[in-house]
């Protein structure tokens, strides 16, 4: 089991919190392409080969309708697909060392899980990125930064 899904705790979500994660959440697979939460694939190891899988995704994600996106992605998949960046929010996870923000693989993956958790429980769906920081702030300190001419919001979150 990955750092993300045990911080996520799956197995623990309520009924309506795995209904809400498999109309809500898309997954950037490998192997796959875009799954939800609910498929049922078989496991597997690959690495991506974001050519290859570009324009499916592309293709998949683009047509997916919603008042706003959040980015959980690493940077291995961000290559595959741009999202608008109007109402996109992208998570960038940071520790905190010495006063300076270090990126800290097995954290970021441990507070994206931990993240979209509180997202499947929270009783308000965000719809904009001040709402979306509303909801994390009440758990996680995080900062939000605007969008600029090509880049999507940006939501710190330090753990």
């Amino acid at each position: 089991m990955g750092v993300l899904y045990g911080a996520l705790a799956w197995a623990s979500l309520d009924k309506a919190a795995k209904v809400r994660a498999g109309q809500m959440i898309a997954i950037i697979s490998a192997k796959y392409g875009v799954v939800r939460p609910l498929d049922e694939i078989e496991p597997y190891k690959q690495e991506i080969n974001r050519a290859a899988m570009r324009e499916g995704v592309s293709a998949h994600l683009s047509a997916i309708k919603t008042d706003l996106i959040i980015d959980c992605r690493s940077s291995t998949y961000k290559g595959v697909w741009a999202p608008p960046h109007h109402n996109c929010v992208e998570i960038k996870v940071f520790t905190l060392v010495d006063g300076v923000k270090k990126v800290i693989t097995h954290m970021s993956k441990k507070s994206r899980g931990e993240l979209r958790r509180l997202l499947l429980e929270s009783p308000t769906i965000p719809t904009n990125p001040r709402e979306l920081q509303i909801i994390v702030s009440s758990v996680l300190e995080c900062h939000l930064i605007p969008a600029g001419e090509n880049e999507p919001w940006t939501l710190e979150v330090i753990c």
